[in-house]
């Protein structure tokens, strides 16, 4: 990896660890209140996150569960939240 793809790594990590912990707060309360709709946005934006990370497994729950709740389901959160800490932790490790 050159320098420059590097440092635009390094820019875009940065982004996630300011963004993330507010999007994270949001996704947990649009959820608790049975926003679907809006947890489903929330999803989607974190989902990005999750592909810039590298999480492929994880990425692959994201697009399912945006879906599910995009129809109405709360399946696979809690594979969800489990990524979520797995990020947090990544974040912490940075």
């Amino acid at each position: 990896m050159s320098g420059g793809d590097k440092a635009f790594e390094q820019k875009l990590i940065d982004i996630i660890k300011s963004e993330f912990p507010e999007e994270k707060a949001t996704y947990y309360k649009n959820y608790k209140a049975g926003e679907l709709k809006m947890t489903a946005e929330n999803v989607h934006k974190l989902k990005h996150k999750i592909s810039i990370l590298g999480l492929e497994k994880s990425y692959d729950i994201a697009v399912a569960f945006e879906h599910n709740l995009l129809e109405g389901s709360t399946d696979l959160n809690e594979n969800f939240e489990s990524i979520l800490n797995t990020i947090t932790n990544y974040l912490t490790t940075l």
